[in-house]
């Protein structure tokens, strides 16, 4: 048996003082005095917290846009989550159009199998509506999937509005949730030739090219398909002011929506865009960067509680060799940006003077694990709960440099942040798999049948 000692346990009612032990995997004692016994290993956390394990449940790994090829695989990319105490997460196993959902699940697991540092679970994509599609969703739902994703954007991806309609209508029957990219794509089409042909190549045209509106207007669209079918509905990275204010409508009328937002949408602004140079293509993502107005309209919308978890859409390119494909033509930046490793540091040090820790944990933590069909086995710490615990030393400060880190990128959208806090020892599933933001031990990530 393993004991953490000493530390402060962040539980669902409140952080408070006491030990905690686990053994096998599971936690087994929550709370008090806690004594050891012979052979038992003690760890003391004197002025740490205990933290479940952070889940991110919106990651891209390994994935090959049709352009380029994402530069974290399993192996950097859950590496650099576990380095940054995160224990699980939630990437998108995505359909073919011409191909199977199973074909596609199995070829996100096999990528994932053996070589992950975190636990991991896959929402699945779908992109090809069609009678095979229908009769694969109980046997995904069986595979431990409960999530899926539609697109409103991207011609090779995006789904008609009936058969949104019916991808809606078919997660009554199975009992899963559907999330969606809200953007209008064919608007996004027409404002980003507008751009082109005005001259304006560069990274300044993507964010012009993809408004606030284009956001707000499929989100509105999506969440009355939604009452349609009468089913909840997970809006992923929302990115403004306007997108809130609908989500907002929604909820108004009485329909459930989950929200998810990024700590790129809380920390920066559209600004970047009009860097010197090239510089601007290392923001380059979707949704884009918005304005200062709309990240103070998030910000405010996690401390009133209306967001349900922040996530990072961390989805990898190298600046030097794979963003610089969009130099004469922004449509043509591999979209994307890195994320994974720093979530929860940018989180908690944005928001530890105005949240407490149990408030934190519910963005990163349990938050994610109701919304995933994770709970309680993951996201909180009680005994019977896998054993992804994170001890978290709020003493330290220290800055993002790209030098630094374990992701496969590089580039950093944060570097020279001044961070509070980090994981100081992360285990995932009872086994260390980090110390001091670098890796321990072999791989120790398991797949979540959800």
């Amino acid at each position: 048996m393993t004991i953490i000692k000493n530390g402060t346990l962040v539980l669902e009612k409140g952080a408070e003082k006491g030990d905690l032990a686990f053994e096998e995997g599971k936690i087994t004692r929550v709370g008090g005095q806690i004594p050891a016994g012979a052979g038992d290993e003690v760890i003391d956390a004197e002025g740490c917290f205990i933290y479940p394990g952070f889940i991110d449940q919106h990651t891209h790994l390994q994935m090959d846009t049709g352009t380029a090829w994402t530069a974290d695989d399993f192996e950097s990319g859950t590496r650099a989550a576990a380095c940054g105490g995160t224990t699980t997460i939630v990437d998108f196993a995505t359909q073919d159009r011409g191909d199977t959902m199973m074909h596609a699940l199995e070829i996100w697991k096999g990528r994932a199998e053996g070589v992950s540092r975190c636990n991991y679970a896959f929402h699945m994509a779908i992109t090809d509506w069609n009678e095979q599609t229908k009769k694969e969703l109980e046997k995904i739902r069986e595979e431990g999937v409960c999530s899926f994703k539609i697109y409103m954007a991207y011609d090779n991806l995006r789904v008609s509005d009936s058969e949104a309609l019916e991808i809606l209508e078919s997660m009554k029957q199975i009992g899963g949730l559907c999330g969606c990219h809200c953007e209008n794509g064919p608007l996004i089409t027409t404002l980003q030739q507008r751009q082109i042909d005005a001259g304006n190549t560069g990274p300044a045209g993507h964010p012009v090219s993809r408004p606030a509106e284009a956001e707000a207007e499929a989100i509105d669209r999506y969440t009355w398909l939604a009452s349609l079918a009468d089913v909840p509905v997970y809006i992923v990275h929302l990115s403004s002011k306007l997108g809130l204010e609908e989500v907002r409508k929604v909820r108004e009328r009485g329909q459930t929506v989950y929200a998810e937002t990024c700590p790129q949408y809380l920390l920066m602004d559209d600004e970047k865009y009009l860097l010197p140079g090239f510089e601007g293509a290392k923001y380059v993502m979707s949704p884009p960067l918005r304005g200062k107005e709309d990240v103070e309209a998030l910000r405010e919308a996690v401390l009133s509680g209306e967001i349900d978890a922040i996530a990072t859409d961390h989805c990898s390119f190298n600046y030097g060799s794979q963003k610089t494909l969009g130099k004469d033509d922004f449509r043509k930046i591999p979209n994307g940006a890195p994320g994974i490793e720093h979530r929860p540091s940018l989180v908690i040090s944005l928001l530890q003077d105005k949240l407490d820790p149990a408030a934190l944990c519910r963005l990163l933590s349990t938050g994610p694990a109701r919304l995933m069909g994770m709970y309680p086995r993951k996201g909180c710490l009680k005994p019977g709960s896998d054993a992804d615990l994170v001890i978290w030393d709020p003493s330290v400060s220290w800055t993002i440099e790209a030098a630094l880190q374990q992701q496969n990128v590089d580039y950093t959208p944060y570097e020279g942040t001044q961070i509070h806090g980090r994981a100081r020892d992360v285990f995932v599933n009872g086994i260390p798999a980090a110390h001091l933001g670098e890796p321990v031990g072999a791989p120790a990530g398991e797949y979540v049948k959800r």
